[in-house]
């Protein structure tokens, strides 16, 4: 899931990215309306949280002209409590609203809230769950279960999996697995997938009989479903 922030704030922006990024989620961070407007239209985003008060061009505006062309669902962030003023958001296209200060575990459940409500609508033919054999993956609640197991998977390893049954019988590259999990150059130094792939094994294949992630010498790695 890809998200955007387009917040002024330079720490609560970080705060922002860092902490969502933990949750699993993609983020990218804009600090004006004019730069969140352009790239909320020129980059599918699942989901933008907007302040309310920007620079050059408010929130208000970004979302007026972003519903022109996109329903990209949008939470709004601001310090206006008045009721006025979340009702003026919500009529101008906001999907919720979250007053400042907010207790990052609350936007993190409204998030998924609308995440769910965009999935259950969304008519862009994405997938919102995955499944392979025994194993099941749910995008939007970010659960995954095999053979009716829950597999309790730390962000990271959820990304990765997610990865893997996306583009299952393909042989993935280190390289590229750093790239598209970690959002990093892969360093042959750094030991970082292994790891990852390692835990993510114990939990997926060690508790069942047949395994599914697989190591192709030299190559990578490949998420299939083999005959026995």
């Amino acid at each position: 899931m890809k998200l955007l922030v387009i917040e002024d704030e330079l720490k609560l922006a970080e705060y922002l990215r860092k902490g969502l990024s933990e949750e699993g989620y993609v983020v990218d961070v804009a600090h004006t309306g004019i730069d969140g407007l352009h790239m909320a239209t020129e980059v599918d985003y699942d989901l933008l949280i907007l302040d309310g008060m920007l620079p050059g061009i408010d929130g208000l505006a970004v979302l007026a002209a972003l519903r022109q062309s996109k329903q990209t669902p949008v939470l709004m962030l601001t310090a206006r409590g008045q009721v006025e003023d979340r009702v003026r958001g919500l009529q101008s296209g906001a999907d919720d609203y979250l007053v400042k200060p907010f207790a990052f575990s609350e936007l993190v459940a409204r998030i998924q809230v609308l995440l769910r409500r965009a999935g259950g609508t969304r008519g862009n033919g994405e997938p919102t769950s995955l499944k392979m054999a025994d194993l099941e993956v749910d995008l939007l609640r970010r659960k995954a279960s095999r053979a009716g197991q829950r597999l309790e998977l730390t962000a990271k390893e959820f990304n990765l999996l997610s990865l893997l049954l996306r583009r299952q019988g393909e042989v993935l590259s280190r390289t590229e697995l750093a790239e598209q999990v970690w959002d990093m150059n892969f360093d042959s130094e750094t030991n970082v997938v292994e790891v990852a792939v390692r835990r993510l094994r114990g939990k997926l294949d060690q508790p069942f009989e047949r395994p599914l992630l697989h190591t192709v010498r030299g190559m990578g790695y490949v998420l299939e479903a083999r005959e026995p």
